[in-house]
């Protein structure tokens, strides 16, 4: 039997919401960033431009823009690099990894259930952009978030710290 425009609809969120949330093919968020070493958070290695935590706080600070601009009508545009990274290679305290993390789940939790809402249409035009949709903001977050989580799984492999 064939499916209906709302069941292919609610297939295409259930699909965006897993790929998000990413691990189908690879590591999770969370098996990347739960339980990094503490020593190891601001620590570079050759060949590898930016910390873990330069790139946990690039990570959460570009979702949130992606979120932000999603859902607000008066969206500020950031500036690029320097709004997007962090400028110490360290933490700047004991508990700032946890925080940066915990607000990155938080904030892909929240543009989960933006595309996993029915009442967001994922094809319309975002008022405020300039032709972008949910669709594809959903796109850019998971590719973003990939690959940079890909490249805190190098990192971790590289100082020894993945098993």
């Amino acid at each position: 039997m064939a499916q209906t425009p709302f069941q292919h609809d609610q297939e295409l969120r259930r699909h965006l919401r897993k790929l998000l949330g990413s691990g189908d093919s690879h590591a999770t968020n969370h098996e990347a960033l739960d339980n990094f070493p503490e020593p190891l958070r601001g620590r570079k290695f050759p060949g590898i431009d930016h910390t873990a935590w330069q790139m946990l706080e690039h990570l959460r600070v570009a979702q949130a823009d992606i979120l932000d601009f999603c859902v607000n009508p008066f969206y500020k545009e950031r500036v690029w690099p320097d709004d997007y990274w962090p400028a110490s290679e360290n933490p700047p305290d004991h508990g700032a990894w946890t925080d940066s993390s915990e607000q990155f789940f938080a904030d892909l939790k929240a543009l989960e259930d933006l595309i996993g809402d029915p009442e967001q249409e994922l094809f319309a035009r975002i008022p405020w952009g300039k032709g972008q949709t949910l669709l594809r903001e959903a796109l850019v977050a998971a590719d973003h978030n990939t690959y940079h989580i890909g490249q805190i799984i190098l990192l971790r492999k590289a100082l020894g710290a993945w098993s």
